[in-house]
């Protein structure tokens, strides 16, 4: 050993850095192996998995140790500046180390949660510590426990090896250093670019299978989470990830995918605005969007889940319930984006967060507004959360009800107050608006089922043990919604109200297909006073929400969203569901053609089968995929060129 430390000399303490996080690496890609092996063998990616990986892991070293090595090559010496030289090597092998560690033990509990490696969501969570705090010590304090031994033991070891690393090595000769600098520079950059190509190494360039964790495994969690930083940047443009369209022509099939006359049409500078005239001519309705934290349809009987929730049954028996309707996104912002904007999904991050959309960007909050209604958010928890507050507040909302304007509430979790006390704070602010002779729009968003599923002793009889699981945070949730459903009928705002209950996304998006197509479907039902009962079997998203609701409350209005009205006849060949997980959208057509768009990917087509829930690689129509095509750019278009900005006034002329 000591022969080889004096030949290494400056490089050793940096090489045996290098080989021990590799080692780190490849040890944790293994053990996620063997807990994920039959997702791995399903897609024969064993030998895949590991040599991509080992890949990977180089190229992210190298980024990592590019700078001390070269650094140590001019610097390292027995003089002032290579004592202090050394301290600052020694500092960034123990943080390397425990970086590498802390983020291999983050990635097992975040599969869990999200069935993909640390990514994205990794780093917007880091915004909210407050919430991600009590969520964690609410439901991972074994998580958090090891979490803490494996760090404190990381940077006490690292600390411990980096100083044998750095102790009695030879000196190359100053004449020998700056040869060794440019050695190290072209290694380096090379290693970090793993690549000939005029791109790097990319996720894209790896990934081989149609299952988005087993090609996640290729990947390190440290690697995954800054290549995510790195894109939030440039994510807003679907351009730089899917096949690119003239504008013109995206323009004409988002049109032709609407189902709106050419007539109806009535801007060139906002080219999917257009005249909706209302179904309801007669008295204006409220409108309440009671939307559902994590509430696919799985947990529903009547949707052929589980049978977890008894009172969204009986709603779908009594109300007009949609058993085809899939979300647009797999996480709230985006169930928010698309139940109050209508907007299509990106792989950007939703619009609630997006810098050009906080203000004068179309909400039906806005037109509701201008149109005298008083607009409302009534949130259990805080609505700072996810910059909701700034959005809401910047686009059509007046209102914000959260947790600060509750009063005793009964329970306070993680995420806030209870259901149960938010359907009670939201009955008694629509009787009181009620009361004053105004029509309102509130948006009440539910919170206890999310994890650490925290709700009341004693409201439920648990489905299973231990009390907090997502089955029982499942069956509490529709517990409060079917107290507020009774109390709602009684109440003097029933008949002057339309309500739809809706899910904002499944509880978890995983699977071992490209696009976990049955975990985007999701319970949606339009109940009130004159809504008769029907099970509608086309195929729906949840874009076509808003049009509709608006169309049911009577108002004809001059509005952008691309979503039809479900009061009128959809013809099959404009029924759609779009569906967005992360970096990938998927089309489905009403007789399930499906078209998958990934980052630099060739265009994949496949034929779902609704009965088994499966994909069949199938050739798709060509028009299909171009109308996909045109609708997964559609987005970052409309938010780059500003085609949702708000009217002044969104009334037709009579």
């Amino acid at each position: 050993m000591n022969k080889l430390k004096s030949k290494l000399g400056v490089l050793y303490p940096v090489i045996t850095a290098f080989i021990i996080c590799l080692a780190i690496l490849t040890i944790s890609r293994l053990l996620l192996i063997i807990w994920q092996w039959d997702r791995v063998t399903d897609a024969n990616g064993f030998s895949e998995v590991i040599l991509s990986g080992l890949r990977v892991d180089v190229s992210s070293l190298c980024y990592l140790f590019i700078l001390p090595a070269l650094f140590s090559s001019i610097l390292s010496s027995d003089t002032i500046i290579g004592k202090f030289w050394t301290h600052i090597l020694r500092i960034w092998i123990t943080v390397s180390i425990w970086l590498i560690v802390y983020m291999e033990a983050a990635t097992a509990p975040f599969i869990l949660e999200y069935d993909l490696r640390p990514n994205r969501l990794f780093i917007e969570y880091l915004i909210y510590p407050k919430e991600v705090i009590s969520m964690l010590w609410g439901g991972y304090k074994l998580e958090l426990f090891l979490g803490g031994i494996l760090s404190v033991t990381s940077i006490i070891m690292g600390w411990k090896a980096s100083r044998y690393m750095t102790l009695n090595i030879t000196y190359q000769k100053w004449y020998w250093r700056p040869i060794l600098a440019i050695i190290i520079v072209t290694v380096g950059i090379m290693g970090a670019r793993s690549s000939f190509g005029h791109r790097p190494l990319n996720p894209a360039l790896v990934a081989f299978s149609t299952d988005p964790l087993v090609n996640d495994l290729i990947l390190n969690s440290a690697y995954s989470v800054l290549f995510a930083y790195k894109q939030i940047g440039s994510e807003v443009d679907a351009s730089k990830f899917y096949p690119n369209m003239d504008k013109t022509e995206i323009i004409t099939e988002i049109r032709n995918s609407m189902n709106v006359s050419p007539e109806q049409f009535i801007s060139n500078t906002q080219p999917s605005m257009a005249a909706h005239k209302a179904t309801n001519q007669s008295s204006q309705k409220n409108i309440v969007i009671l939307l559902l934290e994590s509430h696919g349809a799985r947990y529903v009987s009547e949707l052929g889940g589980t049978n977890l929730s008894p009172n969204i049954d009986a709603l779908i028996n009594e109300g007009w319930a949609f058993t085809r309707l899939y979300a647009s996104g797999t996480r709230s912002v985006r169930g928010i984006e698309a139940v109050t904007s209508g907007f299509s999904p990106t792989p950007a991050r939703s619009t609630v967060k997006l810098g050009k959309s906080q203000n004068g960007f179309f909400t039906i909050a806005d037109l509701l507004q201008k149109n005298g209604y008083h607009t409302q958010f009534v949130y259990g928890g805080e609505s700072h959360f996810d910059n909701m507050k700034s959005f809401f507040l910047g686009n059509g909302f007046v209102d914000m009800q959260d947790l600060p304007t509750f009063d005793n509430p009964k329970f306070i979790g993680s995420w806030g107050a209870s259901d149960e006390d938010l359907y009670k704070h939201a009955d008694e602010q629509f009787t009181q608006l009620e009361n004053d002779g105004k029509p309102f729009f509130s948006l009440v968003f539910s919170s206890s089922n999310h994890s650490p599923f925290e709700y009341p002793d004693n409201t439920i009889e648990p489905y299973n043990e231990p009390k907090q699981t997502v089955e029982n945070a499942v069956k509490y949730a529709d517990y409060a919604l079917g107290q507020f459903i009774q109390k709602a009928k009684k109440s003097n705002y029933w008949k002057n109200t339309i309500f739809v209950v809706v899910a904002d996304h499944d509880a978890r998006t995983w699977g071992n297909q490209i696009i976990p197509i049955d975990h985007f479907r999701i319970p949606a039902i339009i109940f009130g006073d004159g809504i008769k009962a029907k099970k509608d079997n086309r195929l729906v998203s949840q874009l076509d929400l808003a049009p509709t609701l608006i169309s049911l409350a009577g108002l004809n209005t001059k509005n952008p969203m691309l979503g039809h009205d479900l009061t009128l006849d959809v013809p099959k060949e404009k029924q759609r569901a779009m569906m967005q997980r992360d970096k990938t959208f998927a089309w489905m057509t009403e007789d399930n053609q499906v078209v998958v768009f990934l980052p630099e990917q060739p265009i994949q087509t496949y034929k779902y089968d609704y009965e088994n829930d499966h994909l069949i690689k199938n050739k798709v129509d060509d028009a299909v995929i171009k109308r996909a095509n045109a609708n997964a750019l559609w987005g970052s278009l409309a938010y780059r060129e500003g085609y949702y900005k708000q009217l002044e006034n969104y009334q037709l002329s009579q």
